[in-house]
């Protein structure tokens, strides 16, 4: 594992094509392209000043684990991580190493797959307001943090700045068409269904996560970007579950409740973390990977 945390990353010889609020993306060649993940963390829209060490690392190596477990399901852009498969300039760089992902071009769709199992976040605000999540009726007297009888696909926007916004899956077939629409839904929801499952025999719930697909250079429909991370996803120790109330996790909500304290308008600039938090923060992404794999990172 890299021993500091990295914040910004320069990959001489590689243009960069995007620098996200984590992950910053550059183009290899005319099929390739090389994600890295770096440790920012964002939340409510705002990069923080304060890196979360080893994060970067949790994100490839999980996202890595994911797609050789669902690669059944759908087929995904991965490629490789390791350093010496990769262009030099990523092998001749130590902190990329651990953190970069060679990964195959595609059309992205404009959409995030969300999909959740359990009522939580936006979609309990939604539901305590309207009684349903994104336009899906739900039964009344339902609990936060309830487990949803069945997971729903509750499709949003992607947003360059600023949120995400929740949309109709009749506007998903508007922006890829009603076949694609229908197949992105249905495979979002089997992903969910296998990873949930695998995950709870680990001792964490998924209470939601989000995907995201691209088309090849061949046609065929593909899953890129992340996979089942704590970024992506709400996770949660199984053996703490309780509905009725706010969960623990394993994801960045820690960090969000801790700014929730703070006398902050949620705006640019964010306020840094106390190192307390931002450990603890790093203790929670590495417990996550732990129990999902069984190995220690980097082991």
């Amino acid at each position: 594992m890299t021993a500091a945390a990295v914040s910004q990353i320069t990959v001489t010889d590689l243009n960069l094509v995007k620098r996200g609020k984590v992950r910053d993306v550059f183009e290899v060649d005319d099929q390739h392209l090389l994600i890295v993940a770096t440790d920012r963390i964002s939340a409510f829209d705002c990069i923080l000043p304060t890196p979360i060490a080893h994060k970067g690392e949790v994100l490839t190596s999980l996202s890595k684990f994911w797609f050789e477990k669902l690669a059944h399901i759908v087929p995904n852009h991965f490629v490789t991580t390791e350093p010496d498969n990769m262009p030099a300039a990523v092998q001749n760089n130590p902190e990329l190493r651990g953190r970069s992902m060679l990964v195959r071009k595609t059309e992205v769709f404009p959409v995030e797959c969300v999909v959740r199992g359990y009522l939580v976040g936006s979609g309990w605000k939604d539901y305590l307001r309207t009684g349903e999540v994104c336009g899906h009726k739900l039964p009344q007297n339902l609990l936060e943090s309830a487990e949803l009888q069945e997971p729903i696909f509750t499709p949003s926007t992607k947003a360059e700045v600023g949120h995400d916004e929740n949309i109709s899956e009749a506007a998903v077939a508007d922006l890829v068409g009603p076949d694609t629409a229908n197949y992105l839904r249905e495979t979002s929801l089997r992903l969910y269904n296998e990873a949930r499952s695998y995950a709870r025999s680990r001792g964490i719930i998924i209470a939601d996560t989000k995907f995201e697909f691209g088309r090849d250079q061949n046609g065929q429909i593909i899953l890129i970007d992340e996979a089942l991370t704590p970024d992506s996803s709400r996770f949660w120790p199984a053996e703490a579950y309780s509905a009725g109330k706010s969960q623990a996790s394993f994801d960045k909500q820690f960090v969000r409740d801790y700014l929730e304290t703070l006398d902050w308008d949620k705006k640019p600039p964010a306020p840094p973390l106390p190192a307390a938090v931002a450990e603890a923060t790093t203790a929670r992404y590495l417990e996550a990977y732990r129990l999902l794999t069984g190995t220690e990172l980097g082991g």
